[in-house]
């Protein structure tokens, strides 16, 4: 890592920040729809989260080719398919509106998740790699983050807005303008993306690009999952995007729901990535101090006890906000914002720790099992049909469980013979 940080690098740092903006803001759109495809084509609790579901399958399908993608064609080519698919794959939602289907709107989340997929496989690595490892690589990927909780605060913001007062009334058709926005910012990051001198640090080389083509590749009998601390933290990073989706998406249905009120359900969902962003920020300026393990075990543990307090707080304790009269017990789903924020850059960062040459492939398999972010919601909507949807959140604490079980034991590399160079 010397020789990168001996370079001045900071366009490539730059470029991932936007690419992080994107990934939330695409995603929390899929997520917000669930509230228009629920009234518009009468979706059901579980339904309504299937393109939240198709987001992110699409990372099942393409983690692992992701990666491949990476180590063959480096960085640049492999940001800059990302974003002609996503802009493809919104496009389609957009067309989803005029032709008024459900299947058509489910398709685009589906094309738009493989460009998430890519943009994250590009990204972490990256980060992770110009920060030279450690609490340094924390610090850049909680700056990205913050980037990524932007885009993730003005998705259900804007969606909010466009929707109105009543989600009897909600319309693909009303997403639109902000579906033409992140086509628009698509094409601009492909332009900026082609311009951009972004480094190649995990490209295969020519030699081993002949060798491959050759067949006389070299056997190596070590991989990702050959690290126990890699294997556990894939598993964390499935329950955790779980986590970070589901709790805004129920609590959207909640309010938009149950509460009637999808325009301040919007805002108030946006408080929570804005919290996101607030944690991130913070998580940033002290990552240089306190270890991601550290980091991990007291927002994994603080977030258990604010979703009890949002489950069981009395709902006639309430606030006013917009002339609504809305449950405080609500201000607790949205300060769990701030324990989610620097959990991805944690486990990333502890889960990638030793990894060396394995870190290329290790990140398609983390986007892999991203895919949590579909199912985990997915089948907290199932719950919530028989429970309701505050109650599915126990599914999310017992993901939480784990996330502290992985801090404290589960990030320990216990396999430190294995070369790495």
């Amino acid at each position: 890592m010397s020789q990168t940080k001996s370079q001045n690098y900071t366009p490539a740092i730059i470029v991932m920040f936007a690419l992080f903006f994107m990934i939330a803001f695409v995603t929390n759109f899929a997520g917000s729809m669930g509230v228009i495809v629920s009234n518009q084509f009468g979706a059901s609790p579980a339904l309504s989260q299937l393109g939240t579901l198709a987001n992110f399958i699409a990372y099942l399908c393409m983690g692992i080719p992701g990666g491949i993608v990476l180590k063959r064609k480096g960085y640049k080519f492999t940001a800059l398919l990302a974003v002609i698919v996503g802009f493809i794959g919104v496009g389609i939602q957009w067309i989803a509106g005029p032709a008024e289907s459900f299947l058509v709107y489910v398709i685009g989340a589906f094309v738009a998740g493989f460009s998430m997929c890519l943009l994250n496989v590009v990204v972490n690595p990256m980060l992770n790699t110009l920060g030279g490892g450690g609490n340094k690589s924390f610090q850049l990927l909680n700056l990205g983050g913050s980037c990524n909780s932007i885009g993730g605060t003005l998705a259900p913001i804007l969606l909010g807005f466009l929707i109105g007062g009543e989600a009897a009334k909600a319309n693909v058709k009303d997403a639109a303008p902000a579906m033409i926005i992140a086509m628009a910012i698509f094409a601009l990051a492909a332009l900026i993306i082609a311009l951009t001198n972004i480094p190649e640090p995990h490209m295969e080389t020519p030699e081993e690009k002949a060798a491959r083509k050759a067949g006389k590749a070299e056997k190596d009998p070590h991989g990702p999952l050959s690290f126990r601390h890699f294997v556990l933290g894939a598993v964390a990073i499935f329950f955790y995007v779980g986590i970070e989706v589901g709790i805004p998406n129920m609590s959207n249905l909640y309010m938009s729901q149950d509460l009637n009120m999808p325009a301040v359900a919007g805002t108030i969902v946006g408080f929570y990535w804005l919290c996101m962003l607030i944690g991130r920020l913070i998580g940033s300026a002290i990552g240089g101090k306190v270890s991601s393990k550290m980091m991990l075990t007291i927002t994994s543990a603080v977030a258990i006890v604010f979703l009890v307090l949002v489950m069981y707080m009395p709902k006639d304790i309430t606030v006013a906000i917009k002339g609504n009269v809305i449950p405080v017990s609500m201000m607790f789903m949205f300060l769990c914002g701030l324990c989610t924020s620097v959990m991805w850059g944690a486990i990333f960062n502890m889960a990638a720790e030793g990894l060396g040459k394995y870190t290329a492939p290790a990140s398609g398999i983390f986007m892999t099992l991203v895919c949590g972010g579909g199912i985990i919601p997915f089948i907290c909507g199932v719950t919530a049909k028989s429970v309701g949807y505050l109650q599915s959140y126990w599914i999310l604490i017992a993901c939480l469980l784990f996330l502290l079980f992985y801090a404290l034991v589960g990030s320990k590399n216990v396999n430190t013979d294995i070369k790495v160079d």
